[in-house]
């Protein structure tokens, strides 16, 4: 199989797609605004590498949408028995693929972003056999040695250190000032009967640290009623494909009869919109990638706390975040704050422009 020129996907915290569209690498800096800079000059394109999975996905292509520049998505599958396999085991990365997957073969890119386990080994092996033409960035920790990538883009709660490695505060992600204004501008009329102020409600669900299960929807359901009773807010409520059906039925049972809409996954998907029109956030505390995403717009993000284990790293991202003021826990209240907003993506486009240019010696 080819790979596909990029299409807007789903939002990693969304149940469908944000909507579609393809981007041209000379409209790429006012369609997504964050291209600051022109698009690098990559003669032989840039290759995104995934698996597939929207959330790893979605960081790749929030990467290059910053960068300015159209991308092949590369989505492989990978045969038994490498996929249990960690990467230090895989012996010829190559013969691992699976033809049901996207193909890799030279001509090599001159730009490799990669996300997810599966595609380190293979990352490695771009590398070695474009002869280092090739430069790769890794998003998040490739648990192999630093050194057999030309980047590492890591969050600062994962505590990687090295000199190819760069820190991000929150997750990558794809929200940006003009996406969000086309959104708003699409589902302004639709949301209209929504009184002010407007609360944008990220419902996650079940992960190895945290439970929202049957009881922490009832909870929840209950502090937004009292929110809207009490304050006259309009809510406005995505679950997330790990919410569950029970959950969003229970949330849905505790809101009837006031202002809020809960989507249910049909039609366009109002995630970004929601986002866009809201004068505060409130987001359960089980993803990096959805509170980050919150954060970017540089409105309130009151974050709901889940039971469960946690774990180190979760701990260490939100008492970050809320040090550096850009969130504050949900007690079932709506305060008012501001802060920059959270910019990573500019950040590191920047940086992975600058060394791409010093490899150019220009």
């Amino acid at each position: 199989m080819q790979g596909n020129n990029i299409t807007e996907g789903n939002n990693i915290s969304s149940l469908a797609d944000a909507g579609t569209g393809s981007v041209r690498p000379e409209d790429a800096a006012s369609t997504d605004g964050r291209a600051r800079q022109a698009p690098p000059a990559l003669a032989n394109g840039c290759w995104l590498l995934t698996d597939g999975k929207v959330g790893m996905e979605n960081q790749c292509l929030g990467l290059a949408e910053a960068l300015g520049i159209l991308p092949v998505v590369k989505r492989i599958r990978v045969r038994f028995p490498w996929r249990h396999l960690p990467p230090h085991l895989w012996v010829a990365p190559f013969a691992a693929l699976d033809p049901a997957g996207d193909a890799l073969a030279p001509p090599w890119p001159d730009l490799l972003i990669a996300s997810g386990r599966v595609t380190v080994a293979l990352s490695r092996a771009i590398r070695r056999a474009s002869k280092g033409r090739c430069f790769t960035v890794q998003i998040q920790n490739p648990t192999v040695g630093l050194g057999d990538f030309d980047l590492v883009i890591a969050p600062a709660h994962d505590r990687l250190r090295g000199a190819n490695v760069l820190e991000t505060r929150g997750g990558l992600h794809r929200v940006t000032p003009e996406r969000l204004a086309d959104a708003a501008a699409a589902f302004a009329p639709r949301l209209a009967h929504l009184p002010r102020p407007r609360v944008a409600v990220l419902v996650g669900g079940n992960n190895k640290a945290y439970r929202f299960d049957a009881e922490a929807a009832d909870r929840l359901g209950r502090q937004l009623a009292d929110l809207a009773r009490e304050t006259g807010a309009g809510l406005m409520v995505t679950p997330s494909r790990r919410t569950g059906a029970e959950s969003t039925r229970i949330l849905r049972d505790r809101l009837a009869g006031l202002p809020a809409e809960i989507w249910d996954g049909g039609g366009d998907n109002p995630y970004y919109a929601y986002l866009a029109l809201a004068d505060a956030v409130v987001a359960t505390c089980d993803s990096v990638n959805m509170i980050s995403e919150a954060c970017s717009t540089g409105k309130p993000v009151h974050v709901v706390a889940l039971d469960g284990p946690g774990s180190a790293k979760f701990r260490r991202f939100h008492r970050s975040l809320e040090a550096d003021g850009l969130t504050r826990p949900f007690r079932g209240r709506i305060e008012t704050w501001t802060y920059p907003p959270l910019d990573d993506m500019t950040v590191l486009a920047d940086a992975i422009r600058d060394r791409l240019a010093a490899r150019r010696g220009g």
